[in-house]
């Protein structure tokens, strides 16, 4: 899988993660980001370091930190929400609103049979996610995803909780059939830096799986 930059600086690179490749190493073995860090040093003594995560299924902008100084500033911003995040996500279902906002804590559970998951509770973590609707088509929803706050499986939990509609190939909130993977792309990111130094700026386009089913960026 190619590694597209999207952004990049003595501090920070920004990539368009491909679905399908996971952060880490699975336990199954199989390729990971974590293999691909020597060849995104691109001339710097260290490896670069994951500042967020995304999901294995999910495409799109991914920071990385070149030093731990930067590491530790990039992840307050994310702490302290002030880093602009846009996903793209397509929901198995037509959405009757164009717009608004979703406020379900987050708790996490696992249980023998399913596994751990995350879901709605009233003593969970506060998890915000503004949503607008940009098109349908064929019993699908392209909607834009702001979220404030950066819980585990946020935007998957809310998409299939609060809109009443999952992802679309999301196979432990909604089904997998349908698609090849959750469809969720990190679309836009956006990250202070304070002082004189310009934010810096991301835009990953619309994936092809996207594009398939007759969406576009339009």
């Amino acid at each position: 899988m190619e590694l597209e930059i999207l952004f990049e600086d003595g501090e920070a690179l920004v990539i368009d993660k491909p679905a399908g490749l996971p952060l880490d190493q699975p336990r199954a073995g199989g390729p990971s980001l974590e293999d691909r860090l020597d060849e995104l040093k691109l001339g710097f003594q260290r490896q670069p370091f994951p500042v967020h995560r995304l999901d294995r299924d999910t495409s799109g902008c991914l920071l990385l930190a070149r030093n731990p100084k930067a590491l530790k500033r990039f992840a307050a911003a994310f702490e302290e929400r002030t880093v602009e995040k846009r996903y793209l996500g397509i929901v198995a279902g037509e959405l009757n609103e164009e717009e608004g906002t979703i406020a379900l804590n987050l708790s996490k559970v696992s249980t023998a049979k399913d596994g751990w998951r995350m879901i709605p509770a009233r003593k969970g973590k506060p998890a915000v996610t503004h949503w607008r609707k940009l098109d349908a088509r064929g019993g699908l929803t392209l909607v834009e995803f702001r979220p404030e706050t950066g819980r585990t499986h946020q935007i998957r939990v809310h998409a299939a909780s609060g809109l009443g509609f999952p992802l679309l190939g999301d196979p432990v909130y909604g089904s997998r059939s349908g698609a090849g993977r959750t469809m969720l792309h990190a679309a836009g990111l956006t990250v202070p830096r304070g002082g004189e130094k310009p934010p810096i700026v991301a835009v990953s386009p619309m994936p092809a799986d996207f594009r398939a089913l007759g969406f576009t960026d339009e």
